[in-house]
């Protein structure tokens, strides 16, 4: 299982930025996958999870009704669109694998196959 996240990079506020997430090694049917941001000195926070079925996504409350995510079955990949960023949005962000989309709390720590992260900052 390997997960590849791309996208990031640096934005003024009030921007958007596309993230990717290319999964390797199992088809998107098969896991539940989540996005999961990291700041500097700051606990690892839930973003958003699109379940195993792609039926059902979930959202941090920070984040409802700037990012959406979305998959592509075809290209077995995992995209979060977010927009209207903020500087409180600057942070590394992940993707990783998990069974269900609980809760932001539950797929930060209980989600593993964990990609490569990549940047997001966005500048005031």
């Amino acid at each position: 299982v390997q997960l590849q996240a791309s996208g990031g990079g640096l934005v003024q506020a009030g921007g958007s930025l596309r993230l990717s997430c290319a999964a390797s090694g199992f088809t998107l049917d098969d896991n539940a996958i989540a996005w999961v941001r990291q700041a500097p000195g700051k606990e690892r926070e839930g973003v958003s999870c699109i379940s195993a079925g792609g039926s059902e996504t979930d959202y941090a409350d920070s984040v409802k009704g700037r990012f959406t995510i979305s998959r592509d079955i075809v290209k077995n990949t995992v995209y979060l669109q977010m927009n209207s960023l903020r500087p409180d949005d600057t942070a590394i962000y992940h993707c990783a694998a998990g069974e269900f989309c609980f809760s932001p709390t539950y797929y930060a720590r209980a989600f593993n196959s964990w990609g490569q992260g990549t940047q997001v900052t966005v500048s005031s």
